[in-house]
């Protein structure tokens, strides 16, 4: 009796990132468990050669790069159960068409959130030590600092706020918890006992904001976060405070930020900017109290692997029957990123 053919993948993203997502290891894995060309990467699905691959594929292993899957991509693959993401947030990439269709999708943002929680522990530790004005300060006069000048240098202590209880902010707060920080965090869907067992106090967002020595985003861009930082709340947190933000850079008024961090009120470690890039123009190019960032915190070079060991492993289960581990659910958009 003749083996059973495998199901047919495709992948559809950026060609520029199959390396490092899918090594060799890796890719030895995926086209041992489906029928897949590592030649053929999709980024137009109007492509004749891609639309013959489209047709026959039973799963889209998706990435950066990859084109919406609208209404007529989902025509042009009436054989399609699954879209295995190797990066984080679908949902620029999918819409109620696919959701209608009932195909499974499943996302590394799992995976994705390590490298962002990592980052910002490291801005933490080095905004607590003052980093980045004694390097301003350095430079500019070559001396060292006197005990006045580092009088409320450290970490010992120091309340950081954390809004947002999402992957990266529930793996930041694992991160924090060696350290004699005091955690608040600001999350709607979770109670004082649940925060309480991640380390943290639960406050509204109001006091967290008064009460944090530094404060960062790891809120989802939806649309009842648009701008939750506007300028009242932004003048709540105290002077001399560190707003972190490694999310989206709608979650805060820019013009409000920008006006703040002119003045000198506020620090600011920004990873993530609206408009992105921000504008050649820009003040916050230049200002000592600024360290910006090229939207680095996410999963970038060897940390790539990561997503793409996610991919395979999910293919693998939808081979073999078994339920995906890190499915993204239609009703989860609501309230993730």
């Amino acid at each position: 009796m003749p083996s059973p053919q495998p199901p047919r993948a495709v992948f559809a993203m950026d060609p520029v990132h199959l390396p490092l997502l899918f090594p060799p290891p890796l890719m030895a894995r995926l086209t041992q468990a489906a029928d897949l060309d590592p030649a053929l990467v999709v980024r137009d699905f109007t492509d004749p050669t891609a639309a013959d691959a489209l047709a026959r594929a039973e799963f889209l292993i998706t990435g950066w790069g990859c084109p919406a899957l609208d209404a007529g991509v989902l025509a042009a693959a009436p054989r399609l159960r699954a879209v295995l993401h190797a990066a984080g947030s679908v949902r620029s990439l999918v819409g109620e068409e696919l959701w209608k269709r009932g195909i499974a999708v499943s996302s590394a943002v799992t995976a994705n959130a390590l490298p962002v929680a990592e980052y910002t522990l490291a801005m933490i530790l080095l905004a607590g030590k003052d980093t980045f004005t004694h390097r301003e300060r350095f430079r500019a006069t070559h001396t060292y600092p006197t005990p006045a000048d580092t009088a409320h240098t450290g970490n010992v202590g120091r309340r950081i706020g954390v809004i947002g209880a999402s992957r990266v902010g529930r793996r930041l707060l694992e991160l924090l918890r060696p350290f004699e920080f005091s955690v608040l965090l600001h999350d709607p869907y979770v109670s004082a006992a649940e925060a309480a067992a991640l380390g943290a106090e639960l406050l509204p967002l109001d006091d967290l904001l008064r009460h944090s020595d530094i404060v960062s985003l790891h809120a989802p861009d939806i649309p009842e976060t648009y701008r939750m930082l506007d300028a009242g709340r932004l003048a709540l947190i105290k002077d001399g405070g560190v707003l972190i933000n490694t999310s989206r850079g709608a979650l805060i008024d820019h013009d409000a930020l920008t006006d703040e961090l002119v003045s000198g009120r506020l620090h600011a470690i920004l990873d993530v900017t609206e408009p992105e890039p921000l504008p050649a123009g820009s003040p916050l190019y230049r200002l000592p109290n600024v360290f910006l960032t090229p939207h680095i915190a996410g999963s970038l070079g060897n940390e790539l692997e990561r997503l793409g060991q996610i991919v395979v492993e999910e293919l693998e289960r939808l081979v073999a029957g078994v339920p995906l581990t890190h499915e993204v659910r239609h009703s989860d958009l609501a309230r993730v990123a």
